[in-house]
């Protein structure tokens, strides 16, 4: 469509930068949600197999003392509250209760924020 004047030119002009500024809103605005969102995650721990009373670390990211307060051993159903030894940003040192049972257990960690987030790791208890 051919534009006739320079106020269609105008006008025309003036949409594209709207469009351009959406744009470049959404892109901060999802920056900043994305930034968020990162959620607490132990993507290892070792050694592998632990008995009760051992001392494990935990490799993470965002599982420092300012969000996480608390870990625990889950199965699903019993959860078992580890005595934390150690703690920074990347890495927490926990004792294994003496109270765990045999059995392959999920790591999980409660935030301070109030959620408890079960972690894909798992730990086997001899």
């Amino acid at each position: 469509m051919p534009l006739n004047s320079a106020g269609e030119r105008h006008k025309v002009g003036l949409q594209v930068e709207r469009r351009r500024a959406s744009v470049r809103l959404l892109f901060v605005g999802l920056l900043l949600f994305a930034t968020s969102i990162r959620a607490q995650s132990i993507t290892s721990v070792e050694p592998l197999t632990a008995k009760a009373g051992d001392t494990v670390s935990a490799n993470g990211q965002e599982i420092d003392r300012a969000i996480v307060d608390t870990v625990y051993l889950t199965d699903g159903t019993n959860d078992f509250k580890c005595q934390m030894v150690e703690q920074t940003a990347t890495n927490i040192k926990f004792k294994v209760p003496d109270t765990m049972k045999p059995g392959r257990w999920a790591v999980m960690v409660h935030t301070k924020k109030g959620q408890l987030i079960e972690q894909p790791v798992k730990l086997s208890i001899q």
